[in-house]
């Protein structure tokens, strides 16, 4: 964990970039929900479990998290932990929260027309990809979520790593979805480009950040 947090080099830039990131996840989460395309598997199994026991998306998703960061250190997998990992925690439900209650006080998305939905959801896909890229291409930890298919994958090699996270992200989503949640256009954007996002980005700016 101390190398996550201290060994690296422009420690500086990677933190802010992360806070960045993190926050703009979160506004970004609640666009999608305020225009009803989904989100991300996690945050469409966290929204709809949020919503039906009645929490805050942000409580929730922080217990989430706890709940899966014990696990990890159970485990013995503390060195996918680090400032990343912390920051995802809290950051993002508690960014999304704020923005929800600013759209719901300011302008609610939600009964826009589908034309204005679309010209909203075009942008906001765009920040969001390149918000989760960055976030992963500072190398500060991963979040909780995404840290325990890395794990189950390197605790047996009979499945490649894409299986593993396919199946990890699809019943996320299935819990979501039988409990309300909504899975659209988000989530499918989200698993066909994210990744070449974080390729073009990390080939683009690493540098920055190891320089």
């Amino acid at each position: 964990m101390v190398k996550l947090f201290i060994g690296k080099p422009r420690m500086g830039r990677r933190v802010a970039v992360l806070l960045l990131s993190v926050m703009l996840m979160g506004v970004c989460v609640a666009i999608f929900d305020q225009i009803g395309f989904g989100t991300d598997p996690c945050s469409v199994l966290n929204l709809a479990v949020s919503r039906l026991i009645g929490w805050s998306f942000g409580n929730y998703q922080l217990l989430f998290n706890m709940a899966l960061l014990a696990l990890i250190l159970c485990l013995g997998e503390v060195r996918r932990v680090g400032l990343g990992t912390l920051a995802n925690m809290v950051v993002v439900g508690y960014s999304a929260d704020a923005t929800l209650w600013l759209l719901n006080h300011t302008h609610p998305l939600t009964g826009e027309s589908m034309p204005v939905k679309l010209a909203v959801f075009v942008p906001t896909m765009a920040l969001f990809l390149v918000a989760v890229a960055f976030y992963i291409v500072v190398d500060l930890g991963v979040a909780p979520y995404d840290a325990m298919p890395q794990i189950i994958y390197g605790r047996q090699r009979r499945f490649g790593f894409t299986p593993v996270r396919v199946t990890w992200d699809v019943s996320a989503m299935a819990l979501g979805f039988l409990v309300g949640g909504t899975v659209g256009l988000v989530t499918i954007a989200t698993g066909f480009f994210l990744g070449p996002v974080i390729t073009a980005i990390a080939n683009r700016f690493r540098p920055f950040f190891d320089g």
